[in-house]
Formats: structure tokens, sequence, C-alpha cells
């Protein structure tokens, strides 16, 4: 799907190169998949939404086959949604800390927009269920995202499709990371960077953050 693309593109190098955002999840409380600034994201309401995901795939596609081809593009769909979910609040704490907030006719006007440029609501749903797992009852809560990163970016004063620019957005959500003192459920994986500097389950689909093949300098990365 064409759509503009002010949100960001990021480098899996450039999420390796902040090992701020590392929290060891080694001690999540009972019932949680996260504790994420104190609040659970319980393993009910991690289950709920990936059952969301699971459903809309079956109700956009004909016959077994094709789900069976929707769930196999989606592996991991489980971990990578509380990711997705553990990383928007990082971004919302950011935001917040930045004085952006977004209003309900932004997020109209972007969601009109964007159905224009698909064809329609009913595209945009889809397009954002195949791209992002997103289910179509989720949509107005990530264009809510989608614009909080791009409004945070603004707020920083920079270039995020630039090094320099990126490393200035992911130090924000690094501080954002360590205010919200993340603790991550063992069982779905790990949380931002391990000691030995590989990046844990950051891989999390979502509009606003677009990992590229293309990586830093090497003066840009940095190991944990």
């Amino acid at each position: 799907m064409h759509r503009r693309r002010t949100a960001l593109v990021l480098s899996t190098a450039a999420i390796a190169a902040l090992p701020a955002l590392t929290a060891c999840g080694s001690e999540a409380h009972p019932g949680a998949a996260a504790v994420v600034g104190g609040q659970r994201i319980t393993v009910s309401q991690l289950e709920s939404r990936v059952s969301e995901v699971r459903q809309a795939q079956q109700d956009a596609t004909d016959g077994s086959a094709q789900y069976e081809q929707a769930v196999a593009k989606s592996g991991g769909l489980t971990r990578n949604t509380l990711h997705t979910m553990v990383l928007d609040r990082v971004l919302h704490r950011a935001a917040t800390d930045a004085g952006v907030t977004v209003s309900r006719k932004e997020m109209q006007e972007m969601r009109a927009g964007l159905e224009q440029q698909a064809g329609g609501p009913r595209q945009l749903e889809t397009a954002w269920l195949q791209q992002y797992n997103v289910a179509p009852k989720r949509l107005t809560e990530s264009l809510r995202t989608e614009i909080e990163a791009q409004k945070l970016s603004s707020s920083l004063g920079v270039d995020t499709q630039t090094p320099a620019g990126q490393a200035a957005f992911w130090k924000a959500l690094s501080q954002a990371s360590k205010e919200l003192n993340i603790d991550l459920n063992p069982r779905y994986g790990s949380w931002g960077v391990t000691k030995s500097g590989t990046v844990g389950r950051v891989d999390a689909k979502t509009p606003w953050l677009t990992q590229v093949t293309q990586e830093q300098p090497a003066d840009q990365q940095q190991t944990a």
C-alpha cells in the first residue's frame, strides 16, 4: 500500500546501539506478561490481543489454506505482540515527557488520509492487519501511536532518517524505558539488548517503527 511516510525508519543496528532500553525481566509479577511503569500487562490481556489478530486474519481470508498462510507469515505473534505493546508504552511515555499530545481530530484526519490512499476503510484495515498484525478494532489506537512518534521526532528537532536523528530519538526512548522500569516475563523473551551486545526481541511489527537492513557506521554502534 502506497502511503505518505513521515514515521520512523530505524535500523536493527540503531536498536542494538542503545543498551539503556534493556530490562532483565527476570522477576516478572505472577500472572503478568510484563510490568511497565508499575502497570501490568496480564497474560490474559496479551492472549486476548493475539486472539483479535487471529480472528481478523481468519475473517480476511478465504478458506483454511489462506488462513494458514497468514498464520505462517505472522510467526511469533504472541511475543511480537507483547513487545509492540511494551514499546508503544515506552513511546507514549517519551512523548508525554516531551509535552506531546494527540487530538481526536488528528487521528481522524490521519485515518481519512490513509483510507483515501488505501482505497477505502476496509482496504486500510486489511493493510494494517497484513503489515503490522493490528486488528481492525485497534487501528485508531495504532494511528495515535503513529502520530505520537511523528510529533516526538518533531519536538526533538531531529531527522529520523539520519543516524544522528535516530540516535537522538532512541535516547529519548531509552530515558522513558528507564523511567518505566520494564519487567518482562522471560517466557516471552528478553527486552532490549543483552550483555553480549546482541538484540533481544525488539523486532516488533509496529507502524511507527520500520526496521531496515542497512546498518549505521561502526562508530555509531555500541555494545551493552
